[in-house]
């Protein structure tokens, strides 16, 4: 059976590392999406590749940029794709006819701001594609119980792209954790430096908020190494004011905390602690990209991972001070025959496990429904996550503790 055709939505960073002015500052220079996608195509686990945006009149440079940065580091790797909007035309309702030009079994990437995830989603789920969605899935649960209802009437598979799941640190912790005994405590910290709010400027503060974008890995690591366990309530603090200055929205948040509650379902009688928090106002030379730690504490034993400083730093004339790097993220370099060589990357084996499915969906050797039992991201079990972000969202706008509750099997807020 031929491969998934994969059309990726979203022209930016994390697609094609290209930002508008060029290369993006951050490490992620020549993208994700876009690179991983090129690599499993060579590999035959895709088939043909699409790409749209908004203004057509940025694929000439993303082209540019992607054969000198990917085509011409990497053996000739083809970096081919068709285009939406045409070159020059602007259309911010390009995806719909982006996706009009699928077939019932292809797949999409969404990588868009938050507020937009839902509309595309939805558009491509109900004529039976296949999806990927950044985290956060979406930004309330009425919407996220929206699509896992579509997604299983149209038989199609929805994959959060949680790549923390992958981590093979945090994976191993979540072995690891089940033989520790009871949740008792969690608290991660994850940051990136005050040059994303450039890179964010069209949404950052307007239309989402840094717990969305960040917290959002740590809250769902905290699910994964807690199962059996369901939040209660949260409360949220933020604090503000260096954003603003840099001219986002006033009333933009610099860095978020949840403060959260849950309960062991066999146990009412057992509470834990989760503590999250995430900011995109740390400094511009601190050395790593994306601070990224946790503590998590049980009745047994604890773990501690500290993901920003992996004990490899590069110091470099041509940059100001030491860096710590990530390869076990996307490790950028060539293998020996001069091929891409990062397909153990963490954020690398997240699109691969997408396509796989996909894949063995289409081949009729699995059903969507077989992937919510084997740990993966779909939406069936990032629900959690979802009531999380959107409770401390309520939270700070309304200055109150927000209660998580079931009813009728869902979550949902009070």
């Amino acid at each position: 059976m031929a491969p998934v055709n994969v059309l990726m939505v979203g022209t930016g960073e994390y697609t094609t590392g290209w930002v508008g002015s060029g290369a993006s500052g951050s490490d992620k220079k020549v993208g994700v999406v876009g690179l991983s996608l090129f690599d499993l195509r060579r590999r035959r686990k895709v088939g043909d590749l699409s790409m749209v945006g908004t203004n057509g009149s940025k694929f000439p440079a993303i082209r540019q940029h992607l054969e000198k940065n990917i085509k011409n580091v990497y053996n000739g790797l083809d970096v081919g794709f068709i285009s939406f909007p045409e070159d020059g035309q602007v259309d911010p309702k390009a995806y719909i006819a982006a996706i009009d030009k699928l077939s019932p079994g292809d797949a999409i990437t969404i990588f868009t701001p938050d507020t937009t995830h839902y509309d595309i989603a939805l558009y491509a789920i109900q004529r039976k594609i296949h999806v990927l969605i950044t985290k956060p899935a979406v930004k309330t649960l009425e919407d996220h119980y929206s699509l896992l209802s579509e997604a299983r009437k149209h038989g199609v598979f929805v994959f959060i792209e949680h790549h923390k799941r992958f981590d093979p640190a945090y994976s191993d912790a979540a072995a690891k954790a089940k033989v520790i005994g009871d949740f008792n405590y969690f608290y991660s910290y994850m940051s990136q430096p005050k040059s994303q709010l450039e890179t964010f400027k069209a949404w950052a503060g307007k239309d989402s908020d840094i717990s969305y974008y960040l917290n959002s890995h740590h809250v769902d690591i905290n699910s994964v190494l807690a199962p059996g366990w369901v939040p209660t309530s949260v409360t949220a603090s933020g604090s503000k004011g260096t954003a603003t200055s840099l001219g986002c929205v006033e009333g933009t948040e610099d860095t978020i905390t949840l403060l959260t509650n849950w309960t062991k379902l066999e146990d009412r009688t057992k509470v834990a602690t989760g503590v999250y928090t995430a900011s995109w106002t740390a400094p511009q030379r601190a050395g790593v990209h994306s601070n990224q730690y946790f503590h998590y504490m049980a009745s047994a034993g604890e773990i501690r991972a500290n993901q920003a400083k992996r004990g490899y730093d590069i110091t470099d004339d041509s940059q100001s001070g030491i860096s710590w790097v990530n390869p076990f993220y996307m490790r950028y370099a060539p293998d020996e025959d001069g091929n891409f060589g990062g397909q153990t990357g963490y954020g690398y084996v997240s699109f691969e496990k997408f396509v796989d499915a996909c894949n063995r969906i289409n081949a009729g050797q699995a059903t969507p429904e077989d992937f919510d039992k084997r740990g993966l991201p779909t939406l069936l079990n990032t629900a959690v996550t979802t009531a999380i972000l959107e409770a401390g969202r309520i939270s700070l706008d309304e200055k109150r503790t927000v209660e998580i509750r079931e009813e009728h099997g869902r979550l949902v807020l009070v």
